[in-house]
């Protein structure tokens, strides 16, 4: 079978990397443009010193690209993590089609920041779901789905490394046997039951003290490493990382109620939470008992 791979980052780069490994025949690499000031592409660098050429176009709207997919003559094309639009045409050149990677058990969770949504919303389960793209956003029929449960401390970093990264890129190599078995499955979405989020973005990070500890843990976890839970300290904005959820009663919302060398205990809705790692505006990041140190932060003091 003859495929083509098309994705970007670390993900590509591990789907890539996991196809050549069991000796399949890649005839195409694909991923997204260079910008200008950033580092390569891994999938890019890894590809390269592989000794193929990478497509890099700006758009795939272009005839002329899918022209040039076409003359790859590819049974397949697998695509791991891929943030440009793909329109049908161009899905449709693989005489096998197109299938797609995508972090959470579809038709929940539609759009980029599938992985955060499910956290901050305190839900006890998510996965990832292999599909065939179509023109609509993450609609297509799905071929195979993985289940993982959300640890009640999992954060967005830990959930995407230790699970949802290594089992998708097992779950592409399965998709890939079922199709060259043919034995690959096409079972349509139930729109009734799609739920779609935009980018999870710096304004809805911020912390809103007041309301229940469960969801301040929520947030601050389904936003770490990014976009990084905000508050405000002496009017200065300050992310914050890792926390422990304390029940019990606290103070008002956003009380600092202790500083210790285990970090800073700020209060909210039934009880608070212990902040061990912040960063400051302009700064990196440090362990909070440190930070309270050197910004003169004391019980009593409020966070924002």
């Amino acid at each position: 079978m003859r495929i083509v791979v098309h994705g970007q980052q670390a993900f590509g780069k591990a789907v890539l990397e996991a196809l050549l490994e069991r000796g399949e025949n890649i005839v195409g690499v694909y991923c997204a443009p260079d910008k200008e000031g950033r580092p390569m592409d891994p999938l890019k660098e890894f590809a390269l010193s592989k000794g193929f050429e990478v497509h890099q176009p700006k758009s795939w709207k272009d005839p002329d690209v899918w022209a040039q997919l076409r003359s790859l003559e590819p049974d397949l094309c697998v695509m791991a993590y891929v943030t440009l639009f793909v329109p049908q045409d161009a899905l449709d050149v693989p005489k096998q089609g197109t299938i797609q990677y995508h972090p959470s058990l579809l038709p929940e969770h539609r759009g980029p920041s599938s992985i955060n949504w499910p956290i901050i919303m305190g839900k006890k389960k998510t996965g990832l779901t292999i599909f065939w793209p179509d023109e609509g956003l993450d609609e297509g029929p799905v071929l195979l789905q993985k289940e993982v449960e959300i640890g009640e401390n999992d954060t967005l970093g830990t959930l995407y490394f230790n699970h949802l990264f290594p089992m998708g890129v097992a779950a592409m190599l399965e998709g890939v046997d079922l199709v060259k078995a043919g034995k690959a499955s096409k079972i349509d979405q139930d729109h009734s039951k799609a739920t779609y989020e935009s980018w999870c973005k710096k304004s809805d990070a911020r912390i809103d003290w007041s309301k229940p500890v469960g969801a301040v843990h929520n947030l601050i976890r389904g936003t770490n490493p990014q976009p990084g839970a905000w508050t405000t300290s002496k009017g200065a904005e300050l992310q914050i990382f890792d926390s422990v959820k304390q029940s019990g009663e606290g103070g008002a919302p956003g009380e600092i109620m202790a500083v210790s060398d285990e970090g800073i205990s700020v209060a909210a809705a039934g009880g608070w939470m212990l902040v061990k790692r912040v960063r400051p505006a302009g700064g990196k990041k440090l362990d909070a008992a440190g930070f309270a140190a050197e910004s003169g932060l004391k019980a009593g003091d409020q966070f924002e």
